[in-house]
């Protein structure tokens, strides 16, 4: 997979992806990453890429030729996702990450100053996203954690294909289930005793209540779009 960065701040970017699983994804040539300023292919002498908004306010506003431009040396293809990070786009999902790890090439357009002009989306972007209900000072953030969540479900970087089917928001779309690991106790709280039972089923059953239990709790609006079989019920 290839993932481009139009960025005005790609030392803000490309860094943060040398490390950890998306580093050893890179070096096992599953996924590849580029950025393009905005600013390189201004026109001016003073390689401007924002304006003032039409209509008056405050702030400064990225321009959609110089972000057209970045976008196109991507060389970006029919089938290329180009995604905008906005605030008021869709919320982003564990199924559009899903979706975004089949294809072959994903471009994200990072926002900064004021916000963007609103043609970026009409004309240039596939998608809108947002990664929840409040601004950041620019886009890189939400494009980085948008990119990381698609590049752990390409297969290979996770190691094992079963590695992720169990995280939160995977499949059923509930969370997922409590993790425990060595030392028993801790600060005088035991790890449960049906993990320690050696009993798969009562295993199975008492993780598959967790996520019931907690998704109910934490994440009603989840819980209320879940698809529960009559043994889901019975655990609750």
């Amino acid at each position: 997979m290839k993932i481009d960065f139009v960025t005005l701040f790609p030392e803000m970017v490309l860094p943060a992806l040398g490390h950890s699983i998306i580093s050893r994804a890179v070096n096992q040539n599953l996924v590849v990453f580029s950025a393009k300023s905005p600013r390189d292919f201004a026109t001016d002498k003073h390689r401007t890429v924002d304006d003032s908004p039409y209509g008056g306010g405050p702030g400064m506003v990225l321009m959609a030729p110089v972000v057209e431009s970045a976008v196109q040396a991507c060389q970006p293809t029919p089938k290329t996702a180009i995604i905008l990070t906005d605030p008021a786009g869709e919320r982003f999902t564990q199924a559009h990450a899903e979706a975004l790890s089949q294809l072959d090439h994903v471009i994200f357009i990072c926002g900064h100053y004021e916000g963007i002009d609103e043609r970026v989306a009409t004309q240039i972007a596939t998608h809108s996203f947002t990664i929840g209900d409040f601004v950041l000072t620019g886009g890189e953030l939400p494009a980085l954690a948008m990119a990381d969540s698609i590049i752990r479900l390409l297969p290979g970087v996770l190691g094992s294909a079963e590695s992720h089917q169990d995280d939160s928001h995977s499949n059923d779309g509930l969370l997922g289930f409590p993790l425990y690991t060595k030392p028993q106790v801790f600060n005088e709280e035991e790890v449960p005793d049906v993990l320690r039972s050696g009993n798969h089923q009562k295993i199975a059953q008492w993780r598959r209540q967790q996520q019931l239990i907690r998704t109910k709790t934490r994440r009603p609006d989840l819980f209320a779009q879940a698809d529960l079989s009559p043994s889901d019920l019975d655990l609750l």
